[in-house]
């Protein structure tokens, strides 16, 4: 009860197996099998593993995307409010949309006009609410999920809050959705003999956070401060809502993504020199940029070095010339032509084959195959392996990133279904 109270729900249950079980949980109580789940293309894998244990068939939303970042924004009303319709149309029943608010870049959706769209249609809504456990802290912060009316939100606690890593939240507000289902569904992806150090440390953050009415001040300077010093480094540019077309309503001020392409310098590149070099540790890397995260851990020197040490990187490689970033930036856009044949669980179940990446093409993917992080899938089991996601995986494998849940990590072949 105090944890609903402080996080403003109705019930909020203390998780011990992360932010996935929390998802899982949320779609198996809303989606029977053959219900349609409306979610966004660049959700996290934990989603499609949803997808596999409820029987729920996806209609995926592609995000805005920003090819001189190669981030994915989040997704809009009046794009969740179209699908909606063509899912009516087609005689379909609809269980539940799923928006993932902030992004991993701390990109915020329109969640209360999305649940504006939805509700008066019965249909309920849940966030995929990860890195945005803090929001409610502060009013320099982006509005939450459940503040907006959204029926489930799952947040890691462990993120940018101080529980231990695998501990989260699952928050409810609204009646939409059966309470004793929720709680059955955690019964059945939860272990039955919970860790109690991960259950206090939940506790011991929400006491935190009761007592410390100001505890997000410092953060939020420190944060404010040094985009305003990245900013003014020559070849250095740092991530805001203007970098979309869309409307999006709040960008996480305590995420910093700086990007370092106009000193022809990759997102791996940039993150390479500054860990090898200067030890300094990011939270995400992509191809084209690179993330930083501002907790209530950070301290003014942190940052300071960070802005020191990027300057250090403007002033070596401003003036180099080199005509590899036209050879590495090729623009893919794995997300945009997606060609759905089995559902995620149909796949999952389905027998398959190896074939070698060149033979793939055409093919039926059989596993699914995302860069972690940020753990978004760029091939999931049941869609049609497409030149541009190929493309794209072999590119950011080059660059050095870990690609999660291939059976071959080097991608030399995938796994297709025999089909």
């Amino acid at each position: 009860m105090q944890a609903a109270e402080l996080f403003g729900s109705s019930k909020t249950w203390f998780l011990i197996n992360g932010t996935t079980c929390g998802v899982q949980a949320s779609v198996m109580a809303t989606c029977s099998p053959g219900d349609y789940l409306i979610l966004p293309r660049n959700c996290h894998i934990s989603v499609i593993s949803a997808l596999v244990l409820s029987g729920a068939v996806p209609k995926y939303i592609i995000p805005e995307y920003n090819s001189g970042w190669d981030i994915a924004g989040g997704i809009t009303p009046l794009q969740v409010d179209k699908a909606v319709k063509e899912l009516g149309e087609d005689g379909k029943r609809i269980g539940a949309v799923l928006v993932t608010s902030p992004t991993y870049h701390g990109i915020c959706s329109n969640v209360q006009g999305i649940v504006s769209v939805c509700h008066p249609r019965g249909i309920p809504v849940i966030v995929d609410e990860a890195h945005g456990a803090h929001f409610r802290f502060h009013d320099s912060l982006p509005s939450t999920a459940i503040e907006q009316g959204a029926d489930l939100v799952v947040q890691s606690t462990h993120k940018v809050l101080c529980s231990l890593t695998q501990s989260s939240m699952l928050h409810m507000a609204g009646d939409l959705v059966d309470v004793d289902k929720v709680s059955q569904c955690l019964q059945v992806l939860q272990s039955s003999s919970p860790s109690y150090l991960l259950l206090s440390s939940l506790d011991a953050a929400r006491a935190q956070l009761s007592e410390n009415a100001n505890i997000f001040d410092e953060p939020l300077v420190i944060a404010s401060k040094t985009k305003e010093q990245l900013r003014i480094i020559p070849g250095i540019s740092v991530l805001d809502l203007p970098c979309f077309a869309s409307d999006f309503p709040a960008i996480d001020p305590l995420r910093i993504t700086l990007s370092a392409s106009d000193l022809l310098l990759s997102g791996y590149e940039a993150d390479d020199i500054l860990y090898e070099d200067h030890q300094i540790v990011s939270e995400l890397v992509g191809t084209r940029a690179v993330t930083f995260a501002v907790n209530l851990g950070t301290r003014l020197q942190d940052v300071q070095k960070l802005v020191k040490c990027t300057e250090h990187l403007s002033e070596k490689y401003f003036f180099v010339n080199s005509t590899k970033l036209i050879k590495e930036n090729n623009v893919y856009r794995p997300l945009e032509k997606i060609s759905v044949h089995l559902t995620p669980r149909e796949a999952f179940f389905t027998k398959k084959r190896r074939v070698s990446i060149e033979d793939s093409l055409g093919e039926i993917c059989g596993e699914l195959i995302c860069p972690y992080p940020p753990g978004i899938p760029v091939l999931i089991p049941g869609e049609v392996v497409t030149d541009d996601s190929l493309s794209y995986l072999m590119n950011v494998r080059h660059q050095g990133i870990t690609i999660s849940g291939a059976a071959d990590a080097e991608l030399n072949s995938i796994l297709v279904c025999n089909f």
